[in-house]
């Protein structure tokens, strides 16, 4: 693959806690595709300074790999309406946590408290909802998905990495909803509304 530049590689190396990470993720833009759909590599994400989810969680497993640790992503399946998400994996002491690139306060970090996939999985579930109803929207969860079976090219890729994002997209999802629960979820009252649509401006 292209080698990072010292520069680069120095940065990301000094990433070297998902803390810090998360910290970097929320310094940077959001990017909202004003130009048409990305999937930017880490090496442009630094360039640019913006990120969505799916590059957010890249340049994390990123760095992630740099420290010898698994770069693994986690994909949330919603219903077609919203938008699925996705966010980077870790474990300190056997307890998953997340790492998160969003402009939305609710579905961002998550602390390394969840012993499985489900429990941390399901910590999205109450506030994934359209804040034009308040319906709730989260309905899957992928295994947890090892990006060095992709090598390591995506690192510093100059084009998009639309296949990345296309392998996570069609990976097996569990469904979270019990069968015949789905007519028992109550819509987020619109207090509930209010406060998630608060959002990072840039």
């Amino acid at each position: 693959m292209k080698k990072l530049t010292p520069r680069d590689a120095n940065f990301l190396q000094s990433l070297d806690t998902p803390a810090k990470i998360q910290d970097y993720l929320e310094s940077i833009s959001f990017n909202h595709e004003e130009f048409g759909e990305t999937c930017m590599s880490p090496k442009n994400v630094l360039l640019h300074k913006k990120a969505h989810c799916m590059e957010g969680a890249l340049l994390a497993s990123a760095c992630l790999l740099l420290q010898k640790k698994k770069p693994l992503i986690l994909s949330l399946r919603v219903l077609p309406d919203d938008y699925d998400h996705v966010v980077t994996l870790y474990k300190e002491n056997n307890y998953w946590g997340a790492i998160s690139k969003t402009n939305h306060a609710v579905l961002t970090w998550r602390d390394p408290v969840y012993k499985t996939i489900r429990e941390l999985a399901l910590s999205y579930f109450h506030e994934y909802f359209l804040n034009t109803t308040g319906e709730k929207t989260l309905r899957g969860y992928s295994n947890p998905i090892n990006l060095r079976r992709f090598g390591t090219s995506w690192i510093t890729a100059d084009g998009n990495l639309f296949s990345i994002a296309e392998a996570i997209y069609d990976s097996p999802h569990t469904m979270i909803i019990p069968k015949g629960n789905e007519k028992f979820l109550r819509n987020a009252s619109a207090l509930e509304r209010t406060a998630a649509s608060i959002s990072r401006k840039k």
